[in-house]
């Protein structure tokens, strides 16, 4: 089968699922509105709610209280995009080829945007509530758990501590502080990503672990990404300005083990991602559905993927 044009086809099914999420530009509070839509519009790979629903139809889910949980986890790491653009922190001026929102709406709007997003994303979860029968209440609130704890202090923001502290005070980043940031700055959204599907979809706390572990995986190997392509890309393919970490001397992944280690075990966490996944509905206990399967290759087609991306 083409897993790569029906990556492409449902990448613009998730698109459309989330941006029916947004809220309408209207009211005094227009502006900010404005502001979050236009970041959110942006647009951006949607691997996070795309890799969601594809978990979800993967563990048997068939419903659509999927549907508020994706649009959500987007609109956080929205938010975290339009924070990290900021002066007080990366200071850049394009995001995706555009204005950044501080540089489109002014600093003070664009603090204003971010935080509203990250509260209209809570908002949104639980409008989960509303599309769901009595007995998926629990795994609904088990979802919510995970989705506001993977991106708060000990997830997402508690990586980003570390890395701004970091940088504003010139520390010399050890290893094992660096894994830190990138297991939670970006792996800790993709568990969500993994971990809120398979609990939707009902799955047992034992195949959730397992996503969890794939989530860490994938997201490591995507930052190690990141950091090789601010090296060896452009500006004009990547949509955002390159060399910033050597600008700001900052360490990463590269630096620490070279640009030619860092592809080697970029490939290998995505390689062990992979396996893990391929492992799924193997079980003798486990039969998988045709949508199941075709879900599971799709995910594995589009890890692979992240392994040669260029932006």
């Amino acid at each position: 089968m083409n897993y790569e044009a029906m990556i492409e086809a449902r990448t613009k099914e998730v698109n459309e699922k989330i941006l029916s999420y947004l809220p309408k530009e209207e009211g005094y509070q227009k502006t900010v509105i404005e502001a979050m839509n236009y970041s959110f519009r942006v647009g951006g790979k949607r691997l996070r709610p795309f890799l969601m629903q594809e978990i979800y139809t993967m563990c048997g889910g068939t419903k659509k209280i999927v549907e508020p949980f994706m649009a959500a986890l987007e609109m956080i790491h929205t938010y975290s995009l339009v924070h990290d653009d900021l002066p007080e922190m990366d200071d850049d001026e394009l995001r995706r080829g555009m204005p950044t929102t501080h540089k489109k709406y002014g600093q003070a709007m664009g603090v204003l945007a971010g935080d509203g997003l990250l509260n209209y994303a809570m908002e949104t979860a639980m409008r989960a509530f509303d599309l769901c029968s009595q007995q998926d209440n629990e795994n609904i609130i088990k979802a919510l758990q995970v989705l506001f704890n993977k991106s708060g202090i000990y997830g997402m923001i508690g990586g980003q501590t570390l890395d701004v502290e970091a940088e504003k005070t010139n520390h010399e980043l050890e290893l094992g502080e660096l894994l830190f940031i990138d297991e939670n700055k970006t792996a800790a959204l993709l568990e969500a990503a993994l971990m809120c599907g398979a609990i939707l979809a009902g799955a047992d706390e034992k195949v959730v672990d397992q996503f969890e572990k794939v989530g860490s995986l994938v997201g490591t190997a995507f930052q190690i990404q990141d950091d090789i392509l601010d090296i060896t890309s452009t500006t004009q393919v990547l949509g955002k300005p390159v060399g910033s970490d050597e600008r700001n001397h900052k360490k990463t992944y590269v630096t620490y083990y070279g640009l030619e280690e860092a592809k080697k075990d970029q490939e290998r966490f995505s390689l062990e991602a992979i396996s893990m996944l391929d492992s799924y509905g193997t079980e003798a206990t486990l039969t998988l559905t045709p949508e199941s399967e075709e879900a599971k290759q799709i995910v594995i087609a589009l890890i692979r993927r992240l392994v040669s991306r260029k932006m």
